[in-house]
């Protein structure tokens, strides 16, 4: 838009993507949020020493924060978002929920006041009857929210709810409201302008969640029909309308089995999964919201509001997808390449080769969309996407994102806010092979194995005179994979070898370019995109393959006969000692020494990493 920009970041993000891109950029402070990101005075300090005309505050930190808004218009800086009163209103859950009643939008059943104390939420609790849902006032990000299921779970509830919303939003205001079991989470987005118009831009299915975050989410929805977009559509912007909306907002909907919806809440900021409904409408959100900021009326009318297509967007998160869907990982990325060779694919991302995840910030390593003239070919292309997508040096969720995509209730559309749960009740493991891809996966591995022998022979361009004769038309390997051992017999032709894996034959094909991160082969007419993370001389390699890291190792029947005689690694005995489950920052400590407790290896306030000792019990 021709508009210069002033990116604010803090020491740690001194080289960070947003910094590099804006024209100028200025620290804020140490890496903690709250002396940084959420530190308003150097923030306006910044915007008085810069001459900065206009803010626009992003997603998260003081997107939503009444007195950054309020402290911006007295110094008449325009704050590119709603005006002060919308955030209020809409940002104190209690308040929203009353003006929503009045504006005629369906509510969820609950308590309209702020709880005072655990007795009282107990109190309430059961009036509204079990189960029932305790969250912030002021929360978002799923940050602050209990579900209780009887009254000892709501006095806890109570308890960690307020800490936890006083220690992110700096308010520790609690209310209580009917918990609707297996719902569907869709949001509505909407966009009014300083004139009275206001519009709906047709609705996100965000149901896939952890942790109350969402993490697939698509445009349109697979439920909707037109009767039910429209009634929630024209709700939102009642709504909105109510509150003199002038930005982009969002409307999120709790709609259960028989497509009833409940006003949960209402964003009045830029939703991370915006990318969804900009693929689908064709209209570009942030440029409306500057324009809109500006004065300008909107361009367009509700009858102009397309949806064109099908669009997916998979949250990578630098997160391990075998502890809880998704516990933080830190790290340096090593290696990073976005698919933008596969079409219609969109990537947003804050990081880059280089670049460290921290404990300090969100662990999301980008936003990655597809688009398709139909849900299929968006699917399909997230599958392509994500497969090229290359990620080096902290762990991350890339093996979750294709399961979820490929399961047949997502691709059925049958899902709700539980669907992580019950189609993984004892967690995630990453994908199932089936026969006919496990032996691809050996085959596969078998295969770079002897292109990587025969590599090692070549010395700049001519095969080293080779001690050992028997320069070896076929291999005999063995293949160990989980608890198993396969044998492969492996021959070559061209670039093609030919591999018999435990008796059944595969071709498989390739460039065989050893020097790249991706591998993509094509096994018996097959494609596959697979990546080749390590390998080593002793003969173990690691392959992702449909998302899923397998370790295997590979070995001549000399070494197999061999490694019978090497000792095994015995496993820590964790009975007695507690190990950090993720990197972070310890908020208590509520033993000692001497309570059948024998060391406490940490202090509140400490900085701990993954697999660090926290405490050994007698």
């Amino acid at each position: 838009m021709g508009i210069k920009t002033v990116a604010v970041h803090s020491d740690v993000d001194s080289s960070a993507v947003h910094v590099k891109m804006a024209d100028e950029a200025v620290c804020v402070g140490p890496a903690p949020t709250s002396k940084s990101y959420l530190n308003m005075d150097a923030i306006m300090e910044v915007i008085k020493k810069t001459r900065a005309q206009a803010v626009h505050p992003g997603y998260g930190f003081l997107s939503e924060n009444k007195e950054f808004a309020r402290r911006l218009e007295l110094d008449g800086i325009t704050f590119i978002g709603p005006d002060t009163h919308a955030i209020q209103a809409m940002g104190d859950k209690i308040e929203s929920k009353l003006l929503a009643k009045n504006a005629k939008v369906n509510t969820i059943p609950g308590f309209d006041g702020v709880v005072k104390d655990a007795d009282e939420a107990v109190r309430i609790a059961r009036e509204i009857g079990y189960p029932v849902m305790i969250k912030a006032s002021a929360g978002g990000g799923g940050k602050g929210m209990r579900i209780a299921w009887d009254d000892e779970e709501t006095r806890e509830g109570f308890r960690f709810s307020s800490q936890e919303a006083a220690s992110s939003f700096g308010d520790d205001r609690l209310l209580i409201e009917k918990f609707i079991d297996n719902p569907r989470h869709i949001e509505i987005q909407v966009l009014g302008d300083k004139h009275g118009n206001a519009l709906w831009l047709n609705e996100r299915e965000c149901s896939i969640q952890r942790r109350n975050q969402k993490v697939v989410e698509e445009a349109p929805s697979t439920f909707l029909d037109p009767e039910t977009r429209r009634a929630m559509g024209e709700q939102a912007v009642a709504l909105a309308k109510a509150v003199k909306y002038s930005s982009a907002g969002t409307v999120e909907f709790l709609v259960d089995s028989k497509k009833n919806f409940y006003f949960l809440e209402m964003n009045t900021r830029l939703q991370v999964e915006h990318p969804v409904t900009e693929c689908i409408t064709g209209l570009d959100l942030v440029q409306e919201m500057i324009r809109v900021a500006k004065g300008y009326p909107l361009r367009h009318k509700q009858a102009d509001i397309p949806i064109n297509g099908w669009a997916v967007e998979c949250r990578v998160y630098a997160e391990d997808p075998y502890k809880s869907f998704g516990l933080p990982s830190i790290g340096k990325l090593s290696q990073y390449r976005e698919p933008l060779d596969v079409p219609n694919v969109r990537v947003d991302s804050g990081i880059q080769q280089g670049s460290d995840i921290s404990i300090y910030y969100d662990p999301m390593i980008s936003k990655l969309v597809t688009y398709g003239s139909n849900r299929a070919e968006a699917l399909q292309r997230m599958e392509e996407a994500l497969d090229n997508y290359i990620i080096r040096g902290v762990t991350h969720n890339i093996a979750l994102l294709r399961e979820v995509i490929i399961h047949p209730r997502f691709v059925q559309g049958d899902i709700s806010t539980k669907f992580l749960p019950e189609v993984y009740p004892d967690g995630f493991k990453g994908h199932k092979l089936t026969d006919l891809e496990k032996r691809e996966l050996l085959a596969t591995a078998a295969s770079l194995y002897v292109a990587e022998q025969q590599r090692s022979q070549q010395f700049l361009g001519t095969p080293r005179i080779s001690i050992d004769k028997s320069n070896a038309s076929s291999w005999e390997l063995f293949v160990h994979l989980g608890d198993a051992t396969h044998s492969a017999i492996v021959s070559k032709t061209g670039s093609t070898f030919s591999v018999e894996v435990d008796g059944t034959k595969l071709n498989v094909t390739s460039e065989w370019n050893l020097a790249s991160p991706l591998l993509p082969v094509t096994v018996d007419g097959t494609p596959r995109t697979m990546q080749c993370l390590s390998r080593d001389a002793a003969g173990n390699i690691s392959i992702q393959f449909l998302g899923t890291v397998y370790k295997l190792r590979i070995l001549t029947q000399l070494a197999a006969e061999l490694s019978k005689y090497m000792p095994e690694k015995v496993e820590e005995d964790t009975t007695s000692i507690l190990r950090s489950p993720m990197p972070g920052a310890v908020v208590a400590v509520s033993v000692k020494p001497g309570d059948m407790v024998k060391i406490v290896h940490c202090k509140a306030g400490e900085t701990v990493g993954e697999g660090d000792l926290l405490v050994e019990l007698e």
